[in-house]
């Protein structure tokens, strides 16, 4: 997986040749001091890159040709020192192939009452100079996102970071590659969809390859390097007695190495299988793909592709952040006392979620017949989280994001052999539910507790679908009317 660290955010300052040559410079020299600031934040996972200030129509169009033809760079913020007569914008905007923020700031912080003049007053015109491009790109109808405030604001730092973020995404999201291992789960509707559209809308293509071609790539491997991976899961994990399955373990072990192997080697960055496509594998996997998730993979279950590549995109723009991302499935309720969802699904859990160090189990999985396959067994600890789906509605596709509240178990789940989480959904599971099934959520998503609805809604923006958020404002009546 691409590290954020690698790639770029270009500074792009907007003025004109009206001020004069010591204006000029002066703009540059501010200019350079923010983008040098806000490549120094933290929060910022991508290098901001300072440009050359721009003046003309055709310095505009420079830059932009420059920034669509760099594959580091991922996106632009966009601000004006001075007023910039917009229609020198107009060609290098509707050019521009990468998605850009509009920070709305200025470089002084506080109004200098005593010595403020006309040559100040003309230098720093970031109030009017930014509406003039905003009415601009309005005019264009970009999307784009608006963040306003002083440029050292920890407030303003941080609308600036999920940005980054969500560009990295939309990056990945454009060159990312997901390999189907057979078809889809039969007569399942939402894991189906056009490829061809996904393509076209979201940037990434999807193939298929027979459960065979994986099969072939994991007899390559040998007894010896098959052991390593086991003496590497039994340094890793607590592993039971019971569960100290010799065999089990090391076909387990072969199928990740085939796993790994081909995503590597084909420059895959999701997959997906389904039970009911197995031939030739003697288990399904299970511990082979949460392990394969932890290190930054899409999947999803049931040949579910839209799903593997969300998974994969959150899991980009979580890089480095507090809490894990993973493949999800609304399975089961509580209505007692608080209504709650458990989520889980038949084995694929990424540990980056889990509270404890995992355990390694073998049981029997009651569906696909198959052989007992390996899976790591763990809970998701307590706090706030995201669920996302992101389904094909005929006429376009639909990015649902649904804020949820992670909590521990009211009791010891001692027979649920899976990794799971529960959640209270917001505002409540009754709204929530309902609001997520009128929206046509899918019953697989993506979980994350490192990413907010900022970093969804930032990358719906950029991906031009529509967005559909629940939370603690979401009201039935006004969604069902928005929906219709």
């Amino acid at each position: 997986m691409t590290k954020l660290g690698e790639l770029e955010v270009w500074f792009v300052t907007g003025s004109q040749h009206l001020y004069g040559p010591e204006a000029l410079a002066q703009v540059t020299a501010n200019a350079r001091v923010i983008a040098g600031s806000l490549d120094g934040e933290a929060a910022i996972p991508v290098r901001v890159v300072f440009k050359p200030i721009v003046t003309t129509t055709d310095e505009v169009r420079g830059v932009v040709r420059e920034a669509n033809a760099s594959s580091a760079c991922v996106g632009l913020v966009f601000w004006m020192h001075t007023f910039s007569p917009a229609k020198m914008w107009i060609a290098g905007l509707n050019a521009l192939d990468k998605p850009f923020v509009h920070l709305h700031t200025q470089f002084n912080k506080a109004l200098p009452y005593a010595t403020i003049d006309m040559d100040f007053m003309n230098l720093n015109q970031s109030a009017h100079g930014d509406r003039e491009f905003g009415f601009i790109t309005s005019r264009l109808k970009l999307p784009r996102k608006v963040v306003v405030g002083f440029w050292q604001d920890p407030a303003t730092v941080s609308e600036l970071a999920a940005w980054t973020r969500a560009a990295a995404g939309w990056h990945c999201s454009r060159n990312l590659k997901v390999v189907r291992f057979g078809d889809n789960m039969r007569e399942v509707a939402v894991t189906e969809g056009n490829k061809v559209s996904a393509e076209a809308a979201l940037g990434y293509s999807v193939n298929g390859y027979g459960v065979g071609d994986l099969v072939a790539r994991m007899n390559a491997f040998t007894d010896v390097e098959v052991g390593r991976l086991v003496e590497e899961y039994r340094e890793a994990y607590t592993i039971a007695p019971e569960h100290d399955r010799v065999d089990s373990i090391r076909t387990a072990a072969k199928i990740e190495l085939g796993l790994r192997a081909f995503l590597v080697e084909g420059g895959f960055g999701a997959f997906t299988d389904t039970f009911q496509d197995l031939y030739g594998l003697d288990q399904l996997p299970g511990i082979a793909v949460q392990r394969l998730m932890a290190d930054g993979y899409g999947f999803a279950g049931e040949g579910d592709w839209k799903t593997a590549a969300l998974v994969r995109v959150m899991k980009v723009m979580a890089q480095g952040m507090e809490g894990g991302t993973s493949f999800m499935e609304d399975y089961t309720y509580d209505f007692a006392g608080v209504p709650k969802v458990l989520g889980s699904h038949m084995l694929e859990i990424c540990p980056t979620i889990a509270k404890d160090k995992p355990t390694l189990e073998v049981h029997a999985l009651g569906i696909g017949g198959k052989a007992d396959p390996v899976r790591l067994v763990f809970t998701a600890p307590a706090g706030a989280a995201v669920m996302a789906s992101m389904v094909e509605m005929g006429d376009g596709f639909r990015l649902v994001v649904n804020e949820v509240d992670v909590m521990e178990p009211e009791a010891p789940l001692q027979k649920l052999p899976v990794a799971r989480a529960v959640w209270v959904p917001r505002p409540d599971l009754k709204t929530a539910a309902a609001a997520w099934i009128y929206a046509g959520g899918a019953h697989h998503s993506g979980f994350s507790q490192a990413l907010t609805v900022e970093h969804m809604e930032d990358f719906a923006e950029m991906a031009g679908v529509e967005l559909i958020v629940i939370d603690n404002d979401t009201k039935l009546r006004e969604l069902r009317g928005r929906l219709r």
